[in-house]
């Protein structure tokens, strides 16, 4: 990383690689460019749908794996952690073949006579999105099942005899209790997408950037180190001070609690 410093206070030279000094070109490149602004935009928007679209979908299944007593939660916790063992390019293939014009989606919409013609779902902000939620959302689901499986459910059950309903419960025992798997859930989730490089580019299509492909491209195809890190280092900042905004504006509720 400190290497990575070093080579974005460097000069790029054309032809060549880069020129050893000390400047602020490469940073200043980016704060005047627009075309970089839109896609740090892009990418926050990203990362911030898809981390409350994961926690959306994570906290009942973390919910319900953390209060089964059967004999089946090891299977069913091995089918959640199955999907990380399978890279991110398999499964951007397997969403492709989803959502594809093609795809099964779009076969099972038209046989139910649904559309006339194929949705364009592929190549779109939609399927990366789809695509990185469904990479992200096991890793939800697992911080937040070991959190909550430390809440005693006697609570929420003297909660209900209390006279509270199961969404007063919720809202006043569990999520309150469940705020540390919450912050480290949703700062783990969010810097994954962030980051996410193989998803967008399979996903996305050509025209469709995010920062990592953006580091990618400076570095590997333009050759322009020194702007390439620059831009490393600006996803590094702004991925660590969003992280530390979502967990001041979560935690500080849980604390006052």
């Amino acid at each position: 990383m400190l290497i990575l410093l070093r080579y974005s206070l460097n000069q790029y030279v054309p032809g060549g690689l880069m020129k050893r000094t000390v400047t602020l070109a490469n940073y200043a490149q980016f704060a005047t460019n627009p075309y970089y602004e839109r896609i740090l935009l892009t990418t926050v928007e990203v990362a911030v749908i898809c981390t409350v679209a994961s926690l959306i979908l994570a906290f009942p299944v973390a919910y319900f794996l953390a209060r089964m007593r059967s004999r089946i939660k090891s299977v069913l916790f091995i089918l959640v952690v199955f999907p990380l063992l399978v890279g991110n390019v398999v499964r951007a293939a397997g969403w492709t073949a989803f959502l594809g014009d093609n795809g099964l989606l779009n076969g099972a919409l038209e046989r139910l006579h649904l559309i006339a013609e194929p949705i364009q779902i592929m190549h779109t902000p939609m399927a990366v999105m789809i695509g990185i939620t469904a990479v992200v959302t096991p890793y939800m689901i697992l911080t937040l099942q070991s959190v909550l499986e430390r809440i005693d459910a006697s609570v929420e059950e003297a909660a209900a005899n209390l006279g509270a309903s199961p969404l007063t419960t919720f809202m006043r025992v569990t999520l309150p209790l469940s705020m540390p798997g919450v912050i480290a859930g949703t700062s783990l989730v969010f810097i994954l997408c962030m980051n996410a490089y193989a998803t967008p580019l399979l996903l996305g299509g050509a025209r469709f950037k995010m920062m990592a492909q953006a580091v990618y491209d400076h570095i590997e195809q333009s050759q322009n180190w020194p702007l390439g890190a620059a831009l490393a280092f600006v996803l590094v900042i702004v991925t660590l001070a969003m992280t530390a905004l979502s967990q001041r504006l979560l935690g500080s509720p849980a604390q006052r609690r």
